[in-house]
Order: C-alpha cells, then structure tokens, then sequence
C-alpha cells in the first residue's frame, strides 16, 4: 500500500533519474558538437559541465529560485503573525522551521523550495496576506511545510535549472550557427547545428512539460492533504484555494520553470488549456477532494 514514504522514496528515485537524463543529454549533445567541429575536448568538457550542472542545481537551485521570484528574507518583527503560524506548524508537523521570504505582489500564491527539510524556504506574496483569515493562511503554509515533508521540494526545485539550462542551450546552438561554423565551416554544417539548434528549441518546452508531469499533478492533492491533516481543518485550506482562484492574475515576476513550484498557477487563470499540460490539478477537483477529508 503507498504511504507518504513511498511518496518521498518516490521522489527521491525522480530526482536521480532527472539528473541521470540530464548528464546524458548534455553528453549527447557535447559529442554531436565534438563531431560536428572535430575536436574531442569539446565533449570532455560537456562531461564536466553536466557533472558540475547537476551538483550546481542540487546545492543552489532553491537559492536561484528566491532570486528570479524576487522574494526577500524576512525577520520575526516584521510579520509577526505570519512567523508565528510557519513556526507553530513546523513545530507540529516536527520539521525546522524553513526560512520565510515575502513578495512583492497583488497576486496571491506561495511556494516551497530547498534540497531537504534543513535547507528549506516558504515564499508568500503580499497579495496572499491581504485576503487570507488566519485559518486559510494556515492552510496555506501546511500545504507548502508538507511539499517539505514530502519531499516535493528537491525534484521540483531541480528542474527549475536543468530545464532552464536546456533552453539556454538551444539559443547557443542557434547563434553558434548563424555567428560561427566552427572548424572546417561550410553552409552545410551551420545549417545542420541550427537545425539541432531549432529542434532543441522546439523540445525544450516539451521537456520543461513532462519534467513537470513527471513530478506529477498528484503532489498537489497529497500535500492538500497532508496540510489538512496537520491543521485540522480542511475547511481551511479550501477556502484558500477558492479565494486564490478568484483573485488569479499573471504575477509579475515568473517563469515557465518555476510554474510548477507555486500552489497556484503564477500565469493566471488558463480556462481554455487541455488538462493534460496544466502544472496544477483544477482549483474545483482540490476543493471537494479536501471537503471529502474526514477528520
């Protein structure tokens, strides 16, 4: 039967087969454009680099994360109640407490990111604090404390660098192309790096997708879940998401990286989306699957 360990054992294997996926892709690449300039020491260094990528976004990726969300640090004094409900909830839920940040924003959202439950962080906006009670607050920050828990965090906040890595990737390749032809130049060959360059670009997206289907959908209803049973209210959290879903709007600083991480889509409302690419379950299946919750 699953438990919440198979979740996290679960989670943990994603992540090595992330990275593994990324090492070889990287790889791959660095010895097509060794073989397309003829020069071995190209592929050599597309090693190193995807070895170094991979430890690079496991040790730094959430610290990337806080900065491209623009959130900042904040102190007990400055938000009292807020540092009062997260450490009162981790206390409950037994995990440290993960540092607080604050954004900037009218669009109410939140995320967790960190590589463990020691070098976690819970971002929320400014819009979150103004139409939230203290029970959907706290239902709130149970859901991000139990992406924590869960260990949803470390995959999720990988991906953020290694897509985004990709992507970068592609638009090299394209200027490579059209700047330089490398050794032995020729029409031909830039012609078929920008071709490569072209379909990463295409791929890249795609990859960013089911990078973010892989960590599944299903992470969201487990750590609704798991917040409701650390307040006790349900009820908390579901008046949350209705109220989130009602005030959603594209925030101002976001990436189609970091989408996933928020507990509501950061680029609004998309009505008209197939459900197969949603990074998040629908605010309607949440809400009744929380009031099903017996507490």
């Amino acid at each position: 039967m699953a438990s919440l360990y198979t979740h996290q054992d679960s989670n943990v294997r994603k992540t090595w087969l992330l990275m593994g996926i990324f090492l070889v892709l990287i790889i791959f690449i660095g010895w097509f454009i060794s073989f397309y300039f003829n020069s071995p020491i190209i592929l050599y260094i597309a090693v190193a680099f995807s070895i170094f990528m991979n430890v690079f976004s496991y040790w730094y990726s959430d610290k990337i994360v806080i900065k491209m969300s623009g959130a900042k640090l904040v102190r007990r004094e400055e938000y009292r109640d807020l540092w009062n409900s997260l450490e009162n909830l981790s206390i409950t839920a037994g995990l440290p407490m993960p540092k607080l940040y604050i954004i900037e924003d009218r669009v109410p959202n939140a995320f967790a990111t960190g590589r463990n439950a020691e070098h976690a962080a819970v971002a929320v906006t400014t819009g979150l604090l103004e139409i939230l009670d203290r029970n959907e607050l706290d239902g709130v920050l149970a859901h991000e404390l139990s992406h924590v828990g869960n260990r949803d965090i470390l995959i999720s906040t990988i991906v953020v660098v290694l897509v985004g890595f990709v992507m970068i990737l592609s638009d090299i390749l394209i200027r490579s192309s059209i700047y330089g032809h490398g050794r032995g130049g020729g029409d031909n060959k830039g012609g078929v790096l920008m071709i490569v360059g072209f379909v990463l670009v295409i791929l890249s997206p795609i990859f960013a997708t089911l990078i973010q289907l892989a960590v599944s959908r299903k992470r969201e209803f487990l750590a609704d879940a798991s917040g409701a049973l650390l307040t006790r209210y349900p009820e908390g959290l579901a008046s949350a998401l209705e109220k989130i879903s009602k005030h959603s709007g594209k925030m101002r600083k976001v990436s189609k990286a970091t989408a996933h991480l928020y507990i509501s889509n950061p680029f609004g409302s998309r009505k008209k989306v197939a459900k197969l690419f949603m990074t998040h379950p629908p605010t309607e299946a949440r809400v009744s699957a929380l009031r099903g919750i017996k507490i």
